[in-house]
């Protein structure tokens, strides 16, 4: 028992352990906007930006994130802060912003600040020529880049409602979050676009896009409008590669919850990754679009995380499976729903390979609170892994209850935060089952199941079972369900509890078994084998 207790403790100790970030309790950001003016002559954007903070308690100063210029001459220049109409203090050093206040801020006040500045980006927003060959402006903000070119607080347990105004030359299209209240020409060179973004997001999917677009209005779910922002030059493909865009929103509308916001813009761009996504604002890297439909994982991924990431996020970078692991696995159940459930379990047993490749040179938690440098979160665990413990989770307390505890999930957490606890809570109350055991093997642990088996038929009914757990990460606990194959193809299938290094199992089987297969239903994420003794 001192075993166990230990372990447990080390557990709820990883639990509330937090990542780097120096989070500040004293205030809340409630709205950014931000006004732009981009050029053609330089790389240069001249920035406002209007930020409203509620101050949660008496302070008399605090910081945002906004790169500083490095030795090339890259990174922003702060001109002035004003508030109510007068400059006030502030110094910008090491990456951070801090501000001074005048006199103390009482607790539970509301102020904006008026933020001038300009330079170059070091990154977040990439500016240069698309593929073919035009010039475009790209928001990359994954995961705290946004402070290259945006005075932020960059990290997601901070979200707010965000404006984008852009004046951009006049052959630009814009598009950004939210909706577009306003579009006007300010002379006969520049043009002004206006974005509005009423719910609060993190800044991990704050984006803008400034480009030469065709934009096709695909439809309508639920009001919500379904837009394909992609190069001129590849238009009808991309307005093909894009339109399944409208049948993934309306899936995952209809067995997760409403949608968030009140449009999905899918758009081509020049984005660092496969697929970035911004909220209600998804960016796809260039080559994503050929014509041939090729993308429809990618798109249901990115659009699984307008729920899961931008909807519903992660209170802390180290819970960040959150996103990307329901993204991953909903992204399989779209394509479960769409093509069968073989489509599904040809997807978990390629996912299961990728995990258990990676674990053999990055033997770590899916919640690695051990992570300082938050690029390196982006793994085989967050990703292929996380999705295996929602497979699991959904087997281990059934389909109903699995659904039940996803739409109530997201129903408690829809614009706001959540941590990994918060998901073993609703699964344990929809369930009425304790899951200590399971999320902390799982989620807290590095591993998988490794195990060797052997079989021998008695010739009554019965096949005794010799069962090892040989990995070396400490023994797991879970259900192994045992395929009885007889030698005319037929199966049975039997459910066993592994907890042990060794059992011994014997199971009734109305079958001559010819063979055994562990996992026959690809349920389980180990390695193993089981022979005939």
């Amino acid at each position: 028992m001192k075993y166990i207790f230990i372990i447990l403790c080390f557990v709820c100790s990883l639990a509330k352990a937090t990542d780097p970030y120096p989070k500040n309790p004293a205030i809340d950001i409630i709205q950014y906007i931000f006004q732009l003016e981009v050029n053609d002559t330089t790389d240069v954007i001249a920035g406002k930006a209007a930020v409203l903070i509620h101050f949660k308690k008496f302070i008399s100063d605090f910081e945002l994130d906004l790169t500083n210029k490095d030795a090339s001459g890259k990174g922003m220049e702060v001109a002035d802060i004003l508030l109510e109409g007068k400059r006030i203090s502030y110094i910008h050093k090491n990456n951070r912003l801090k501000i001074l206040l005048p006199s103390y801020v009482s607790a539970d006040t509301d102020l904006t600040f008026h933020i001038s500045y300009n330079g170059i980006p070091q990154d977040g927003l990439i500016i240069g020529n698309t593929k073919f060959g035009d010039r475009g402006f790209f928001g990359d903000n994954w995961p705290d880049r946004g402070h290259h070119w945006l005075p932020v607080v960059d990290h997601p347990s901070d979200k707010a409602a965000v404006d984008f105004i852009i004046t951009a030359p006049i052959h630009y299209s814009v598009v950004a979050n939210g909706i577009k209240i306003e579009e006007s020409p300010l002379d006969d060179k520049r043009k002004l676009t206006h974005w509005h973004e009423e719910v609060p997001i993190p800044v991990k999917g704050m984006t803008a896009g400034i480009a030469r677009f065709a934009v096709q209005y695909v439809g309508k779910v639920n009001d919500i409008s379904v837009e394909s922002w992609v190069y001129p030059q590849n238009r009808l493909e991309g307005f093909y590669d894009y339109a399944v865009a409208i049948k993934i929103l309306d899936y995952f509308q209809a067995n997760i919850g409403p949608y968030s916001y009140k449009k999905l813009a899918n758009i081509q761009s020049k984005t660092r990754w496969g697929g970035l996504e911004n909220a209600n604002t998804i960016f796809y890297f260039e080559n994503s679009v050929t014509g041939k439909g090729e993308r429809e994982s990618l798109i249901a991924h990115e659009e699984a995380h307008q729920w899961f990431g931008n909807s519903a996020t992660e209170n802390d970078w180290h819970h960040v499976w959150l996103s990307e692991g329901f993204a991953t696995y909903f992204a399989n159940l779209y394509l479960e729903n769409t093509y069968g459930h073989d489509r599904l379990v040809a997807e978990q047993m390629i996912d299961r390979e990728e995990v258990i490749k990676y674990h053999i040179k990055n033997p770590s938690p899916v919640v690695d609170t051990t992570i300082v440098d938050i690029n390196k979160i982006l793994n085989t665990n967050t990703y292929q892994k996380g999705g295996w413990v929602l497979h699991m989770l959904r087997h281990e307390i059934g389909d109903l209850n699995f659904w039940k505890g996803i739409r109530l999930y997201y129903k408690t957490f829809k614009n706001s935060n959540a941590l990994t606890s918060d998901l073993q809570r609703i699964m344990e109350e929809v369930s009425g089952k304790d899951l200590t055991v399971f999320f902390n093997q799982w989620l807290y642990r590095a591993g998988h199941p490794k195990i060797s088996g052997t079989w021998q038929y008695n010739g009554k009914g019965s096949v005794m079972l010799e069962l090892s757990q040989t990995q070396k990460d400490g023994l797991f606990e879970f259900p192994l369900d045992i395929g009885v194959i007889s030698k005319d193809g037929k199966k049975e299938v039997i459910s066993v509890m592994v907890s042990d290094k060794s059992q011994k199992i014997t199971i009734p089987t109305t079958l001559i078994p010819f063979s055994l297969e562990l996992d026959p239903e690809t349920w389980l994420l180990y390695e193993g084998v089981i022979t005939q003794k």
